[in-house]
Protein backbone atom coordinates (compact mmCIF):
# COMPACT_ATOMS: atom_id res chain seq x y z
CA UNK A 1 0.00 0.00 0.00
CA UNK A 2 1.32 3.45 -0.89
CA UNK A 3 -0.60 6.53 0.22
CA UNK A 4 0.75 9.98 -0.53
CA UNK A 5 4.44 10.10 0.40
CA UNK A 6 4.40 7.25 2.90
CA UNK A 7 4.47 3.49 2.59
CA UNK A 8 2.72 2.56 5.83
CA UNK A 9 -0.23 3.99 7.73
CA UNK A 10 1.34 3.06 11.07
CA UNK A 11 3.37 0.26 12.66
CA UNK A 12 0.38 -2.09 12.80
CA UNK A 13 -0.18 -1.62 9.06
CA UNK A 14 3.53 -2.30 8.41
CA UNK A 15 3.25 -5.46 10.50
CA UNK A 16 0.24 -6.71 8.57
CA UNK A 17 2.03 -6.12 5.26
CA UNK A 18 5.13 -7.94 6.50
CA UNK A 19 2.96 -10.77 7.84
CA UNK A 20 1.58 -11.51 4.38
CA UNK A 21 5.08 -12.13 3.06
CA UNK A 22 6.25 -14.09 6.11
CA UNK A 23 3.13 -16.27 6.02
CA UNK A 24 4.40 -17.67 2.71
CA UNK A 25 7.59 -18.99 4.33
CA UNK A 26 7.93 -22.55 5.62
CA UNK A 27 8.74 -22.04 9.29
CA UNK A 28 9.60 -24.58 11.99
CA UNK A 29 8.61 -23.68 15.56
CA UNK A 30 8.72 -19.93 14.80
CA UNK A 31 9.36 -17.29 17.44
CA UNK A 32 8.89 -13.54 16.92
CA UNK A 33 11.51 -11.42 18.70
CA UNK A 34 10.78 -7.68 18.63
CA UNK A 35 13.08 -4.79 19.38
CA UNK A 36 11.17 -2.51 21.75
CA UNK A 37 9.60 -0.26 21.65
CA UNK A 38 8.77 0.41 17.99
CA UNK A 39 9.25 -3.15 16.81
CA UNK A 40 6.59 -4.57 19.12
CA UNK A 41 3.45 -3.33 17.28
CA UNK A 42 4.97 -4.58 14.01
CA UNK A 43 5.87 -8.00 15.41
CA UNK A 44 2.53 -8.40 17.17
CA UNK A 45 0.67 -8.36 13.83
CA UNK A 46 3.03 -10.99 12.43
CA UNK A 47 2.67 -13.19 15.52
CA UNK A 48 -1.13 -13.10 15.23
CA UNK A 49 -1.04 -13.86 11.49
CA UNK A 50 1.26 -16.89 11.70
CA UNK A 51 0.19 -18.10 15.15
CA UNK A 52 3.61 -17.79 16.81
CA UNK A 53 4.68 -16.58 20.26
CA UNK A 54 6.03 -13.05 20.67
CA UNK A 55 8.98 -12.07 22.81
CA UNK A 56 11.26 -9.04 23.03
CA UNK A 57 15.00 -8.39 23.09
CA UNK A 58 16.01 -5.15 24.75
CA UNK A 59 18.81 -3.33 22.95
CA UNK A 60 19.96 0.13 23.95
CA UNK A 61 21.94 2.40 21.68
CA UNK A 62 25.15 3.93 23.04
CA UNK A 63 24.71 7.41 21.62
CA UNK A 64 27.34 10.06 20.96
CA UNK A 65 27.75 12.96 23.43
CA UNK A 66 25.04 15.53 22.66
CA UNK A 67 23.76 13.44 19.72
CA UNK A 68 21.97 10.42 21.21
CA UNK A 69 20.71 9.18 17.84
CA UNK A 70 24.25 8.84 16.45
CA UNK A 71 25.24 5.37 17.64
CA UNK A 72 28.70 4.59 18.95
CA UNK A 73 27.51 1.07 19.72
CA UNK A 74 24.74 -0.88 21.38
CA UNK A 75 24.16 -2.92 24.53
CA UNK A 76 22.04 -6.09 24.34
CA UNK A 77 20.17 -7.59 27.29
CA UNK A 78 20.90 -11.14 28.40
CA UNK A 79 22.45 -13.21 31.16
CA UNK A 80 25.72 -11.67 29.97
CA UNK A 81 24.83 -8.28 28.40
CA UNK A 82 26.68 -7.87 25.12
CA UNK A 83 28.30 -4.59 24.11
CA UNK A 84 28.85 -4.09 20.38
CA UNK A 85 30.92 -0.99 19.54
CA UNK A 86 31.20 0.89 16.25
CA UNK A 87 34.92 1.60 16.17
CA UNK A 88 34.67 3.81 13.10
CA UNK A 89 32.04 6.03 14.77
CA UNK A 90 34.11 6.19 17.97
CA UNK A 91 37.19 7.31 16.03
CA UNK A 92 35.10 9.97 14.32
CA UNK A 93 33.49 11.35 17.50
CA UNK A 94 36.40 10.84 19.92
CA UNK A 95 34.30 10.80 23.10
CA UNK A 96 35.94 11.98 26.31
CA UNK A 97 37.72 9.44 28.50
CA UNK A 98 35.20 7.53 30.60
CA UNK A 99 32.21 8.51 28.46
CA UNK A 100 31.64 5.07 26.92
CA UNK A 101 31.85 3.30 30.27
CA UNK A 102 29.47 5.76 31.94
CA UNK A 103 26.98 5.67 29.07
CA UNK A 104 27.10 1.86 28.97
CA UNK A 105 26.31 1.74 32.69
CA UNK A 106 23.44 4.18 32.19
CA UNK A 107 21.96 2.11 29.36
CA UNK A 108 22.38 -1.09 31.38
CA UNK A 109 20.31 0.48 34.16
CA UNK A 110 17.63 1.33 31.58
CA UNK A 111 17.71 -2.27 30.29
CA UNK A 112 17.14 -3.56 33.83
CA UNK A 113 14.25 -1.12 34.30
CA UNK A 114 12.59 -2.17 31.07
CA UNK A 115 13.21 -5.87 31.66
CA UNK A 116 11.37 -5.65 34.98
CA UNK A 117 8.62 -3.56 33.41
CA UNK A 118 8.06 -5.78 30.37
CA UNK A 119 8.76 -9.23 31.80
CA UNK A 120 8.10 -9.01 35.54
CA UNK A 121 9.24 -12.42 36.79
CA UNK A 122 8.61 -14.16 33.45
CA UNK A 123 11.54 -15.90 31.78
CA UNK A 124 12.22 -14.97 28.13
CA UNK A 125 11.44 -17.67 25.55
CA UNK A 126 14.52 -19.60 24.44
CA UNK A 127 15.36 -19.19 20.73
CA UNK A 128 17.32 -22.46 20.65
CA UNK A 129 16.48 -24.69 17.64
CA UNK A 130 13.62 -22.41 16.54
CA UNK A 131 13.10 -20.30 13.44
CA UNK A 132 13.55 -16.87 15.01
CA UNK A 133 12.15 -13.79 13.28
CA UNK A 134 13.80 -10.58 14.51
CA UNK A 135 11.54 -7.58 13.93
CA UNK A 136 11.93 -3.81 14.12
CA UNK A 137 9.91 -0.94 12.65
CA UNK A 138 12.77 -0.08 10.29
CA UNK A 139 16.54 0.25 10.01
CA UNK A 140 18.49 3.48 9.78
CA UNK A 141 22.16 2.86 10.63
CA UNK A 142 21.68 -0.77 11.68
CA UNK A 143 23.63 -0.59 14.94
CA UNK A 144 20.95 -1.99 17.25
CA UNK A 145 19.94 -4.67 14.74
CA UNK A 146 23.54 -5.86 14.38
CA UNK A 147 23.88 -6.12 18.14
CA UNK A 148 20.61 -8.06 18.38
CA UNK A 149 21.64 -10.46 15.61
CA UNK A 150 24.95 -11.14 17.32
CA UNK A 151 23.22 -11.88 20.64
CA UNK A 152 20.58 -14.11 19.04
CA UNK A 153 23.21 -16.09 17.14
CA UNK A 154 24.77 -17.02 20.48
CA UNK A 155 21.41 -18.51 21.52
CA UNK A 156 21.61 -21.14 18.71
CA UNK A 157 18.40 -20.61 16.70
CA UNK A 158 17.64 -23.06 13.91
CA UNK A 159 17.31 -20.15 11.48
CA UNK A 160 17.54 -16.40 12.03
CA UNK A 161 15.30 -14.21 9.87
CA UNK A 162 15.37 -10.42 9.91
CA UNK A 163 12.03 -8.79 9.05
CA UNK A 164 11.67 -5.02 8.70
CA UNK A 165 9.24 -2.83 6.75
CA UNK A 166 11.83 -0.36 5.44
CA UNK A 167 15.61 0.12 5.37
CA UNK A 168 18.40 1.58 3.23
CA UNK A 169 19.50 -0.74 0.44
CA UNK A 170 23.12 -0.48 1.63
CA UNK A 171 22.23 -1.73 5.13
CA UNK A 172 20.26 -4.67 3.77
CA UNK A 173 23.23 -5.64 1.59
CA UNK A 174 25.60 -5.49 4.58
CA UNK A 175 23.30 -7.50 6.85
CA UNK A 176 22.60 -10.37 4.43
CA UNK A 177 25.58 -12.43 5.51
CA UNK A 178 24.62 -12.09 9.21
CA UNK A 179 21.23 -13.83 8.94
CA UNK A 180 19.68 -16.72 7.03
CA UNK A 181 17.00 -14.57 5.39
CA UNK A 182 16.03 -10.90 5.19
CA UNK A 183 12.47 -9.80 4.49
CA UNK A 184 12.31 -6.06 3.81
CA UNK A 185 9.34 -4.53 2.03
CA UNK A 186 10.99 -1.32 0.84
CA UNK A 187 14.49 0.07 0.29
CA UNK A 188 13.77 3.67 -0.82
CA UNK A 189 16.28 5.61 -2.87
CA UNK A 190 18.09 8.35 -0.88
CA UNK A 191 16.92 6.93 2.43
CA UNK A 192 16.87 9.56 5.20
CA UNK A 193 14.84 8.36 8.19
CA UNK A 194 12.53 5.47 9.08
CA UNK A 195 9.71 7.73 10.28
CA UNK A 196 9.37 9.50 6.92
CA UNK A 197 7.82 6.32 5.48
CA UNK A 198 4.97 6.17 8.02
CA UNK A 199 1.95 8.45 8.14
CA UNK A 200 1.74 7.91 11.90
CA UNK A 201 5.12 7.37 13.60
CA UNK A 202 4.25 8.41 17.13
CA UNK A 203 6.59 6.95 19.74
CA UNK A 204 5.44 3.60 21.11
CA UNK A 205 4.91 3.81 24.87
CA UNK A 206 5.91 1.32 27.56
CA UNK A 207 2.19 0.88 28.27
CA UNK A 208 1.53 -0.12 24.65
CA UNK A 209 4.39 -2.62 24.72
CA UNK A 210 3.09 -4.21 27.92
CA UNK A 211 -0.49 -4.36 26.61
CA UNK A 212 0.55 -5.98 23.30
CA UNK A 213 2.79 -8.51 25.03
CA UNK A 214 -0.05 -9.55 27.34
CA UNK A 215 -2.47 -9.76 24.42
CA UNK A 216 -0.01 -11.86 22.42
CA UNK A 217 0.44 -14.29 25.32
CA UNK A 218 -3.32 -14.71 25.70
CA UNK A 219 -3.73 -15.43 22.00
CA UNK A 220 -0.78 -17.84 21.95
CA UNK A 221 -2.25 -19.77 24.89
CA UNK A 222 -5.79 -19.93 23.44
Amino acid sequence: MFTGTWLFEDRADAGRQLAETIAGETLIDPLLVALPRGGVPVAYEIAVRIGAPLDILIVRKIGAPGHAEFGLGALVDGEEPELVLNRQAIRLVRPAKGYLEAETQRQHAEILRRRTLYFGDRTPISPRDRDVILVDDGIATGGTVRAAIRALRRASPRRLILAVPVAPKSEIAELRSSVDLIICLATPFAFRAVGLHYRDFEQTSDEEVIALMKKARREDES
